[in-house]
């Protein structure tokens, strides 16, 4: 579903330009769950925001369903960013609806589809509060559903539980594995939180410091449904959270995200 190929991207300053990133080539299989990790600064948003056709890269394509991605964002893709965008004047039922309205879906087709999906985000009764009624974690279920309402095959998702607390993150955790499994979507996840990466994935690929390559592409082969809330006391967590967390935390312990030298002009 998306290829990865030889993608490079460089910042420019006025004294030097820094290779955020110098060459990252892999793939995403059509209904696979990727997260990425990475120290900070390693271009883990901005690898998420090429794939969207947000930005160019400097080198290398991307590719989505075969097609490349320039000119714009690829069809059915769905973007879950860092911070919440529900409007704070609609009800939650007119959030969801939102990108069905601009798309002149029918007001018959949006009520049964926004009514779906608030059962399926386990807010039924919350359809008609405002979001300063919601706690943090309802409002992010109510960004998940916004996107999700216009179906997409491609779910990117930008460190949307960072600023939660563990107990809400957990269960949003538990619903979004729900969610993915029903709807079948392509999804890669980019967190900080290694613990967060093994719970939910199939895979975990983790950069290097900038600029940044693959260091290690990780399968994770616990078997679906995971339960969310006992997973991380399995055998099998302790492994792979172990075996990415040598080749993670080495770069951690290097320090090398300091050192931002001038690269050489490509990858």
């Amino acid at each position: 579903m998306i290829e990865i190929d030889r993608v490079g991207q460089v910042y420019l300053t006025k004294t030097r330009d820094i290779w955020a990133i110098a060459e990252i080539t892999t793939t995403v299989a059509t209904g696979e769950f990727v997260s990425i990790v990475g120290p900070s600064g390693c271009g883990k948003s901005t690898l998420l925001n090429i794939i969207a056709g947000f930005i160019a890269p400097t080198a290398g394509v991307v590719r989505v369903a075969g097609v490349t991605v320039e000119n714009g964002i690829p069809p059915n893709l769905g973007y879950i960013f860092q911070k919440d965008t529900v409007l704070p004047w609609y009800r939650v039922r007119d959030n969801i609806a939102l990108g069905l309205r601009y798309r002149g879906t029918p007001e018959r087709e949006i009520k049964d589809r926004v009514a779906a999906l608030l059962a399926l985000g386990h807010l039924d009764g919350f359809g008609d509060v405002y979001p300063h009624e919601l706690s943090g974690g309802m409002r992010r279920r109510v960004a998940l559903l916004m996107t999700l309402a216009c179906r997409p095959t491609i779910l990117l998702l930008d460190e949307p539980f960072g600023a939660l607390d563990t107990h809400t993150k957990t269960l949003l955790h538990k619903e979004l594995i729900e969610i993915w499994r029903e709807m079948g979507q392509t999804v890669v996840l980019v967190t900080h939180n290694l613990d967060e990466a093994v719970t939910l994935s199939d895979r975990v690929l983790v950069l290097s410091a900038p600029p940044s390559r693959i260091l290690l592409d990780h399968r994770v082969d616990m078997p679906h449904p995971r339960d969310v809330f006992t997973v991380r006391e399995t055998p099998a967590f302790a492994h792979h959270f172990q075996t990415i967390w040598k080749v993670l935390g080495e770069q951690f312990r290097t320090g090398a995200v300091e050192d931002l030298a001038p690269a050489r002009r490509g990858p």
